[in-house]
């Protein structure tokens, strides 16, 4: 039986996770968090067959894989060269963010013969295509949290609003105008892209994941998937695969 480690480094914050094989035994989360936070899932004295580092803040793999070491056998740090069940189709694949191969590589293997738009929401919100298991392509947006601040940053009367409170359809003061707007216009723009997507390929699925995803969940009428282990999902996918090579 396999043991694995993969690590999430986002903007926001580092989600672990340690996996028998195929299923997770733990996850821990935290916002800003160092590498130590590996420490909390792993279970005393086990060092892990292989870990994976899935890092959009990090640009020295060299210093993150030697902390990594020290928890596992194997490490490895994703970019688009690293070999993977996703065939990427994207013109300019060194340029591709390693938290959106990691995010549609789970969404293929939940998947694998189908075309799903992957939507990860995090500090930017990410809208990918993902087609018969290959990455098709897709859009990068600013996410909710951003939205709000830019607002307050580049006007001087409006406020900085926080995410939660009365979010109504039509905004009554401009507290409620920023967050509905802000949260809301998400909602169309998933909307929207789903349209086109379905537009050129019928039922595609839609799958939702990041750490702003519950904020626009009730609002969304179309059936859609939400797995905040997407990311989890996919780096345990590109680990499995590396293994067999």
């Amino acid at each position: 039986m396999a043991t694995r480690l993969t690590i999430d480094e986002g903007n926001s914050s580092t989600k672990v996770a340690f996996w028998r094989d195929d299923v997770i035994e733990a996850v821990a989360t935290h916002k800003n968090a160092s590498l130590d936070l590996v420490r909390q899932v792993l279970p005393e004295g086990c060092l892990a067959d292989s870990a994976i580092v899935c890092s959009v803040r990090r640009r020295d793999s060299h210093e993150t894989l030697e902390v990594i070491r020290q928890f596992a056998r194997h490490t490895v740090f994703l970019d688009s060269d690293t070999p993977g069940p996703l065939k990427i189709g994207y013109r300019t694949p060194g340029t591709l963010g390693a938290d959106r191969i990691a995010a549609a590589t789970g969404a293929a293997v939940l998947f694998p013969s189908e075309t799903i738009l992957v939507v990860d929401m995090g500090t930017a919100i990410t809208y990918d295509v993902v087609s018969d298991s290959r990455f098709i392509g897709g859009n990068i947006a600013p996410g909710i949290f951003v939205r709000l601040e830019a607002l307050n940053h580049f006007t001087s009367a409006l406020p900085l609003v926080e995410t939660d409170g009365d979010t109504p359809r039509w905004g009554y003061d401009t507290e409620t105008a920023l967050r509905s707007g802000a949260i809301r216009g998400v909602v169309g723009e998933l909307q929207y892209y789903r349209h086109c997507l379905a537009a050129e390929h019928p039922h595609p699925r839609v799958i939702l994941t990041g750490g702003s995803a519950e904020l626009i969940t009730t609002y969304i009428t179309s059936k859609i998937i939400t797995e905040p282990h997407l990311v989890l999902i996919g780096l345990n996918a590109i680990l499995k695969y590396n293994e067999t090579l």
